[in-house]
């Protein structure tokens, strides 16, 4: 495995991780072409949406993929699904290329990987009742499960905390958090070994998410199904996810178990997100926030470099003309992988670094001068 790869999860799940990946991915790009021009329309650019993504999964571990609205989290998780079809780089399931399978050789490993959709309105058909959307799955891959599908639909429904009667309603006699439930069932029907969970609680109330995210870690732990949980909400990744990978502006920056990225992130955008993070306890001394100045650059035009670098603190001439690579600095744990010329000092606790409130060089340099004067 090359330098740029993870290693062996670390986490508390009560499934072992094998030494195998379960799911592989290597330089995974998305570009979506841009068309202009009158009045023959040619390609005139590309929105970069994701570039150049290097991850693995392990069975039965849970993988959580972060950062902010736009960044390409939502593409990545419909590339590994192969509902998108990826620019560039490989994606290997159990050894097996499928980057650019077609849909018969798909057909085998579709039971396998299945996806939870962000929004529980938009994801159900309107048109059909709980029992033909969860038994839809079984119908397409022509699977016949021991007491009928009607059977194993209602066995589901319990499974997911919802009556089993609810078989012959329709979705818009459901909540929110109900909606989502049909979705997670909707996922189980095939037995999957890998659930792509696109911000699954998002749309969802705070006390209907921890519902929803309690029932995903029971099914983890009982069926030893892994799990890529997309979020922006890092309270919620901390609680479901052994490792986190965070991206930034379609690039992964950093990649850690969960207690040693939440602890000492060597990233500084990472640092920022955390930052924001409520505290709960009343005992533990006020954070001070990070305040990330200026808009997330366009994806059409990204920064040459690093791509944080227009709104990082640390940034310097070397930043804007080489681009970090994901790699194990001095002083990272094994797996714990950083992408930055100017890391954070990990043995500086995350809320200790007053100094770095102001981001904004200008503003930095106004300080300076005021100081001199």
């Amino acid at each position: 495995m090359s330098e740029n790869k993870t290693t062996k999860a670390v986490g508390d799940s009560a499934t072992a991780v094998k030494d195998r990946p379960l799911l592989e991915v290597e330089g995974l790009t998305k570009h979506f072409p841009i068309y202009g021009g009158f009045p023959f329309k040619r390609q005139v650019g590309a929105v970069q949406a994701v570039e150049g993504v290097t991850l693995d999964v392990f069975p039965g571990e849970s993988l959580g993929l972060v950062g902010e609205s736009g960044c390409g989290k939502s593409t990545t998780g419909r590339m590994l699904t192969r509902l998108l079809e990826p620019t560039g780089g490989t994606i290997k399931y159990e050894g097996r290329d499928i980057t650019h399978a077609n849909r018969r050789e798909l057909a085998p490993i579709r039971s396998e990987i299945q996806m939870i959709f962000q929004d529980p309105y938009a994801s159900l058909n309107p048109r059909q009742t709980v029992g033909k959307i969860i038994s839809g799955p079984m119908e397409i891959n022509d699977i016949n499960p021991p007491g009928g599908r009607e059977a194993r639909v209602r066995e589901l429904l319990e499974t997911v905390g919802l009556n089993p009667e609810h078989y012959n309603r329709f979705p818009h006699e459901f909540s929110g958090g109900q909606r989502q439930r049909i979705g997670v069932a909707r996922a189980l029907a095939l037995e999957p070994k890998l659930i792509i969970a696109d911000e699954p609680v998002s749309a969802l109330d705070v006390s209907i998410q921890a519902q929803v995210v309690n029932l995903l870690q029971e099914l983890q732990r009982e069926r030893g199904i892994a799990f890529v949980f997309i979020a922006h909400d890092l309270s919620i990744v901390r609680h479901f996810s052994q490792r986190v990978a965070v991206m930034y502006l379609g690039k992964l920056v950093e990649i850690a178990d969960r207690d040693t990225l939440y602890s000492g992130p060597r990233h500084p955008y990472t640092h920022a997100l955390l930052s924001a993070v409520p505290e709960t306890d009343i005992d533990v001394q006020k954070r001070e926030r990070i305040r990330l100045v200026g808009d997330v650059p366009s994806p059409i035009m990204p920064p040459s470099g690093c791509r944080f670098r227009t709104r990082c603190w640390k940034a310097q001439d070397k930043c804007a003309t080489e681009e970090p690579p994901l790699v194990q600095l001095s002083g990272n744990k094994a797996g714990h992988l950083t992408a930055c010329h100017f890391p954070e000092d990990p043995t500086i606790d995350v809320g200790a670094r007053k100094e770095d409130v102001v981001m904004d060089p200008a503003l930095r340099s106004l300080e300076k001068d005021a100081k001199k004067s």
